[in-house]
């Protein structure tokens, strides 16, 4: 017996997958009891360095809850900015005029070869010497420059790639019943294609989230990340710990996050479901003199 990707497993095949699930298994505890007894033997798990996330609200007050804060706003103004930009970027690459869309598609293609980092350092130099930004808020904005800058650029592509992906009898059809280019993209291929994109901007939303530590590592901008150092310092050099309550919390987000996007995508895909039910011409006649009576 087959299925569409492979063949079915034979009783041999299935005992050596049985062995080699148990041996990956064992390994992953025995790595797992290695990394607990380490770290036991080092005196990470003591409570004295998990007291102050449990014991108190002190830490989450004082260092997390401002980092977060701080990167929450720089992702959303991130994401409120880029998601627009990027959209018309990338329609604006499917353009027929040319003048159109050969500079936007040097920029795009620019700007998505760039690090983010080296993006956000430019940024910096570019608020320092040419902008009256107070030294305080320059890290901000050159955080959200090269998020902007950058994933702008990458959601261009997913956008481009996602109205490539429709049937090419999608516009034509519009076309032949009169729409112009401009009604074809926003009410017929849009619509359609924002559902198969969903995943992948999602994805890139998330980048944008953990690419905020980058303005911490180097920048000095006070996000989450960069509360780890002041934190395990004040509280007796619990690094261990903080690094792990931080880690919790990026999954915290993300797994929102993406959790978000699916129940999106989930009621997308149901709100364009229909019964594909032929309706008789008197049913058709009855719909349209009701509308026309509202």
């Amino acid at each position: 017996m087959t299925s569409v990707l492979y063949d079915a497993q034979g009783p041999r095949a299935k005992r050596r997958n049985v062995v080699y699930t148990v041996v990956f298994l064992l390994a992953l505890a025995g790595l797992g009891w290695w990394v607990f007894t380490s770290l036991d033997d080092k005196g990470q798990l003591d409570w004295e360095k998990w007291k102050p996330f449990f014991g108190g609200t002190e830490a989450w007050s004082t260092y997390i809850w401002p980092g977060l804060q701080n990167t929450l706003k720089a992702a959303a103004l991130a994401m409120l900015i880029s998601l627009p930009l990027g959209a018309v970027l990338g329609i604006a690459r499917l353009s027929d005029h040319a003048w159109v869309r050969i500079p936007v598609t040097i920029v795009v293609e620019f700007f998505r070869a760039i690090p983010v980092l080296v993006l956000m350092i430019f940024g910096l130099a570019l608020f320092a010497q040419y902008t009256n930004v107070s030294s305080d808020d320059r890290p901000l904005y050159a955080v959200i420059t090269g998020l902007v800058l950058y994933n702008a650029s990458v959601l261009a592509e997913i956008v481009r790639a996602g109205i490539l992906a429709l049937p090419k009898g999608q516009g034509e059809a519009a076309l032949a019943i009169g729409l112009r280019k401009n009604q074809v993209m926003r009410f017929i291929l849009l619509p359609q294609a924002v559902t198969a994109m969903l995943p992948a901007i999602v994805s890139q939303l998330v980048v944008i989230v953990k690419d905020t530590a980058l303005g911490g590592a180097v920048l000095t901008f006070p996000e989450l990340l960069a509360s780890v150092s002041p934190m395990s310092s004040y509280y007796g050099a619990n690094t261990i710990a903080s690094f792990t309550i931080v880690a919790v919390v990026y999954i915290a987000i993300n797994f929102a996050l993406t959790t978000f996007a699916g129940w999106l995508e989930k009621r997308l895909r149901r709100g364009k479901k229909s019964t594909g039910a032929v309706l008789p011409p008197e049913a058709v006649g009855a719909a349209e003199s009701t509308g026309a009576a509202a």
